[in-house]
């Protein structure tokens, strides 16, 4: 029998992820001694693993600059529209092994560091989660800034750099603690701090009523920093930039008022201007009104809108390099995108910018405004929309709160006139809902104040349309479009599963990567031997490897010919991890558990939020009684993975052989979990809800485990009454397993422990798990069935797989592209920095390049 290949042997194998040159290997051993020694200081008899990091980190860095400042000054000769991506969280996850696969650098660098004696996976490992966002909608983002780079888009992402960034997870007896997550603690080779171009922000003081018109006047000022990260598109040599603003205290800061000598005083309340740069706020699909974010969310937009606009001023365009003093053309040649209402204070912000400062009149500053922003729904749940107090606004943001009124005014005035005499629509449409306190609606001021508003899947788009934004709907409805979301496929299947990459690539070529539509070419392949044996193969190794990390981290063996069945979600009770919960208590009830493996509640629980704290402790519980019965031996496993981040993602969903999508029918606004398992080779488990819908669409329904209750079948429910009790009366499995729960079989020395999740499930279940259990505990039955019969489950494997082409980022983006931003996508490809341009006025273009 032959050897098996080594890990390292195989990765050179692997033709996708760029070949390895003589002299590239030669360059990167010479580029790393050199950082080793000039950027580090460190020889190799003191240098550690760190070092080792840090120095391939500049090695690789090294080949992103000449691209990077090349691309800028491609945009600047070329003057395309630049899109600028505003979000409050970017969930980037390591950049290493990412750049050097966008680069093709991958296998070079890898054969430099096993010929200096070193592992490259031990090196990616060192380097810190950039965990700057809570799920799905902070990896939206990162996937959006790769897909723009990789179409060639002129774009920016723009956010605020963390200091601590989403809280690391740890559980201890079964409950979770939070630690903060200091990233920064080592530095950020990936970063280049720009002090030129920090720009002043104002919060407090008044409104003075000069001739000149509204003057915002006796402000407090910090200061924002930007810090620019490279984003490399996929061999193409186009590098774009994201750019995070970290809040600095001017050195005036307060002094003035310590005149009395309390110096010391005075440098420490400095602090108080940087903390608003200091920590994200762990919520998921949930509003907290805190000032503190309230501040984040104008820093952020403060600072970007200056910088746009200094950049849309300071633009060359043609041969000649005039400035530009009119914003007549500012729609056609900026673009910004609202990544859900955390940074809607961009539109009173703009606003502000051309009333005030560039003295505009009101209707042509309003067109600007309206045909600039666009605006991303993300979430149909009442308790994450923002409505922020005025009262907040009055004291933090006065000037923009007058522009508010003003706007809503207008609206308002617009509708009273297509609707006489019907107050209750003007009530349900105001950007103002009175109350005590009175709260501005930040959602309805970014439907007004945008031309473009978007959904992330198809059924939430219709939702947004017929319940949410019903009536701005009926009045505009051209603006409504719906944009499903995806996935980058570099990420999420070269990077983190490149056995599946290459036996694909083996069999239709490389341009899937690209394309990712061509993976329909496998349907071809359905039933071919050899590549059902070798997509089943590659999902072992994965297994196997995912075990091994498994059995170290948490002293569990796992049987790898178990069913990997996965939930990867934020701990919510709409996203119904409850739902897997009693399952899996039903099956332990059972004795007639095939071998499965359940990883689940992979996720953190906001540290406010005491029922998905109270899950992750129920889930644990179970997992103690169900790991430690001799009966069940290794045929039953339940294991909370803490601290789930982007790195580990990463290693999870290659292994998964189920990936569950069990929200009520409805809540999900999209998901991006399901089809990262999707495209690695899972087959869902699921409700028709978010993009499940438009996964089943394209994949064929029976080749996905659909069960439950449909959107009407909720909505009729609602109507109906829901009744709890009536479940637990006729399903004696369901009976048993809350009995066990309430009476404390899973928490024998706290008998009273669950009861707040047994009072919730029975008596005010928003989220109706019992009503879907049934039909839950029936489908998972189907799922062991099909398991037993390994061909025809890895025939679903590769239907999915195949179907996947349309969940590509770079799909939802060229659709942004040319539906919202008027762009078009650009397969041109900038010189690398070793060719001579094309162009020779580039090489004269003297004009700022950030």
């Amino acid at each position: 029998m032959s050897k098996p290949l080594t890990d390292h042997e195989k990765r050179k194998q692997i033709s996708v992820r760029g070949i390895a040159g003589l002299g590239d290997v030669s360059e990167i051993k010479k580029s790393f001694n050199r950082h080793l020694h000039f950027t580090l200081v460190k020889d190799r008899n003191v240098a550690t693993p760190r070092d080792y990091y840090f120095a391939l980190a500049h090695t690789v860095r090294d080949h992103l600059v000449g691209r990077w400042i090349r691309t800028q000054q491609y945009y600047y000769e070329k003057d395309p529209k630049r899109i600028h991506y505003l979000s409050l969280e970017f969930y980037m996850g390591r950049t290493l092994q990412n750049t050097m696969i966008n680069l093709g650098l991958q296998n070079a660098c890898d054969e430099a560091i096993y010929q200096l004696g070193l592992d490259l996976e031990e090196l990616e490992d060192i380097e810190e989660d950039a965990g700057l966002g809570n799920g799905g909608l902070g990896r939206l983002a990162a996937c959006f800034l790769d897909s723009m780079a990789s179409l060639g888009l002129a774009a920016y992402g723009y956010g605020i750099r963390y200091e601590f960034g989403i809280f690391n997870q740890k559980i201890t007896n079964g409950w979770q603690v939070e630690e903060a997550d200091d990233w920064l603690r080592y530095g950020n080779p990936w970063e280049k701090a720009r002090p030129e171009y920090m720009l002043p922000v104002h919060f407090y003081g008044r409104v003075a009523h000069t001739h000149e018109g509204p003057k915002w006047v006796d402000t407090q000022v910090v200061l924002a920093m930007p810090y620019d990260t490279p984003v490399p598109g996929y061999k193409n040599n186009t590098v774009n930039t994201m750019r995070l603003w970290s809040a600095k205290a001017p050195n005036d800061f307060n002094l003035q008022e310590f005149n009395v000598g309390d110096y010391i005083q005075a440098v420490l309340d400095r602090n108080l201007a940087e903390n608003i740069s200091r920590v994200l706020y762990p919520n998921d699909n949930f509003f907290e009104g805190k000032e503190l974010r309230l501040k984040q969310e104008y820093f952020v937009v403060a600072a970007t809108l200056q910088d746009i606009i200094r950049r849309f001023k300071s633009s060359k365009f043609g041969c000649r390099d005039p400035m530009r003093t009119s914003f007549e053309t500012f729609h056609e040649k900026v673009a910004i995108q609202l990544n859900d209402t955390h940074p809607a204070l961009a539109i009173p912000e703009l606003m502000r910018i051309l009333l005030d400062i560039e003295r505009l009149d009101w209707e042509k500053a309003w067109e600007i405004t309206t045909k600039t922003c666009a605006y991303t729904n993300h979430t149909v749940l009442p308790e994450a929309l923002e409505r922020w107090p005025v009262y907040m606004f009055e004291k933090l943001l006065p000037r923009h709160l007058q522009i508010i009124y003003e706007i809503n005014q207008r609206h308002l005035d617009r509708v009273a006139v297509l609707y006489p005499g019907d107050s209750d629509r003007l009530r349900r449409m105001s950007l103002i809902e009175e109350g005590d306190p009175k709260r501005i609606n930040m959602a309805h001021l970014c439907v007004v104040g945008s031309h473009a508003v978007n959904g992330v899947a198809r059924i939430h788009s219709d939702i947004v349309k017929t319940t949410v934004f019903k009536d701005f709907c009926d009045i505009e409805p051209e603006k409504f479009q719906n944009k499903t979301n995806g996935i980058t496929p570099r990420r999420w299947l070269l990077l983190c599963n490149p056995g599946l990459a290459d036996i694909i690539a083996e069999k239709i070529g490389e341009d899937f990567l690209t394309d990712l539509f061509q993976l329909k070419k496998l349907l071809d392949f359905v039933n071919d031997e050899m590549f059902i044996r070798d997509v089943a193969k590659v999902k072992q190794e994965n297994k196997l490897k995912f075990a091994a990390c498994l059995e170290s981290e948490y002293k569990v063996k796992i049987n790898p010919e178990s069913i990997f069945d996965i939930h990867v979600k934020r701990i919510h009770e709409y996203k119904r991890q409850l739902l897997n919960c009693l399952h899996v208590i039903t099956l332990y009830n059972s004795k007639n558990y095939t071998q499965k493996c359940v990883h689940t509640g992979l996720c953190q629980a906001a540290p406010g939020y005491h029922m998905a704290k109270m899950i992750i402790k129920l889930f644990t519980s179970v997992g103690e009684v169900v790991n430690h019965d001799p009966v069940v031996g290794d045929r039953l496993k339940v294991i909370f993975l803490e601290n789930y981040r982007v790195s580990l993602a990463e290693k999870v969903i290659p292994a998964a052989d189920l990936s569950q999508q069990i929200s009520t029918a409805g809540t999900e606004a999209s998901g991006t979990g399901n089809m990262k398992f999707m495209l690695n080779g899972a087959l869902t488990i699921g409700t028709m809800d978010g993009a499940n819908v438009e996964m089943a669409e394209e994949a064929g329904e029976e080749n996905l485990f659909i069960f439950g209750m449909r959107v009407e079948d909720v909505e009729a429910m609602d109507k109906k009454g829901y009744n709890a009790r009536e479940y637990y009366e006729r399903l004696p499995e369901l009976k048993q397993a809350m009995d066990q729960i309430s009476t404390g079989f899973f928490s024998p020395k706290e008998p009273e422990l669950f009861k707040d999740v047994v009072n919730m499930l029975m008596n005010h279940d928003r989220f109706k798990v019992f009503a879907d259990y049934e039909a839950y505990i029936s489908c998972q039955e189907k799922v062991n069935e099909l398991y037993r019969n390994p061909k025809e489950w890895t025939k679903k494997v590769i239907r999915n797989i195949a179907a996947s082409g349309k969940f590509s980022s770079d799909r939802t983006i060229a659709e942004y592209a040319r539906e919202i931003w008027g762009v078009e996508p650009s397969d041109v490809k900038i010189p690398p920095p070793n060719e001579p341009l094309r162009n020779d006025n580039l090489k004269s273009n003297k004009c700022k390049q950030n």
